[in-house]
């Protein structure tokens, strides 16, 4: 369904991605981890047509992503990127309205049938309470879900989620995390997210994707990635890896002194703070 043929990605000379290889079937729910400029966003960003490669293809159905249309495309995929930024003075309709737009003919106004399902892709996210609200007020989870709505109007196959958690708290993250889940469980809709947290990435996917110098480390259920040899090669991390009692996917904690970072200070700096503090 979405495939990355012998893909290299990068700006100018600086290649991020060398030669990856990476099939997505339909209906899976994967996760793609790695340390910071692994490429995750890159490779998402090639995924949704919005960054050609320097080498190699990307498809979508079979044909390359970048010999269908834009509008083409729109119909099949959907991409929440991060930080979306939104015009002030729309409210949560107006914006989730916008999904409706690849399925608009050019120049056209929507129609009764456009209408049902802005206010059904409201009603799924239960976010129709907000509807009247203006995006720029709302808070960061309320906001995650209106994106996620306007993704959910436009009906899309597959849905491209880079960091959907960040800069939101505890509850509103496994909030968001579970509507990604149910609409990969009840409308079978393709899931691949760029996530940080790494339990997060094993509990809410099927396939998890590990990026390591500029290709895929590991690729497997959460089982098969979340390990402590993965993650120390990876992340350079000591850790114990368990069992979740309540889902029994896999996680993990770090043992004590795992990571190797000390303070360096040494005599001079310790006396000169210690004396300004104490002054």
């Amino acid at each position: 369904m979405l495939k990355a043929d012998n893909l290299t990605l990068g700006y100018g000379d600086n290649f991020i991605l060398r030669d990856l290889e990476l099939t997505v079937e339909r209906g899976d729910l994967v996760a793609i981890i790695g340390v910071n400029g692994s490429g995750k966003s890159t490779l998402l960003k090639a995924l949704s047509r919005s960054m050609r490669p320097c080498r190699g293809v990307v498809y979508l159905d079979g044909r390359s992503i970048f010999r269908q249309d834009t509008r083409s495309v729109a119909r099949k995929l959907a991409i929440l990127p991060q930080a979306p930024k939104v015009p002030e003075d729309f409210t949560v309709r107006d914006l989730v309205s916008y999904g409706r737009q690849p399925h608009l003919a050019w120049n056209s106004r929507m129609k009764p049938k456009d209408f049902e399902m802005v206010d059904w892709a409201m009603a799924a996210t239960r976010i129709d309470y907000l509807q009247h609200r203006l995006v720029s007020t709302l808070s960061g989870g309320e906001r995650q879900k209106a994106w996620l709505a306007l993704a959910l109007a436009q009906q899309p196959q597959i849905l491209l989620l880079d960091e959907p958690t960040t800069f939101l708290d505890i509850g509103c993250q496994f909030e968001v995390l579970e509507l990604v889940k149910n609409l990969n469980r009840e409308l079978g809709i393709t899931v691949v997210m760029v996530l940080h947290d790494i339990n997060q990435a094993a509990r809410y996917s099927k396939t998890m994707v590990v990026l390591k110098d500029g290709s895929v480390y590991k690729s497997g259920t959460p089982r098969e990635v979340i390990t402590e040899e993965v993650i120390a090669e990876v992340f350079h991390v000591r850790v114990k890896v368990l069992e979740d009692p309540d889902n029994h996917c896999p996680y993990f904690i770090p043992l004590s002194g795992s990571v190797n970072c000390p303070l360096e200070v040494g005599s001079y700096g310790k006396d000169n703070f210690l004396d300004r503090r104490s002054g």
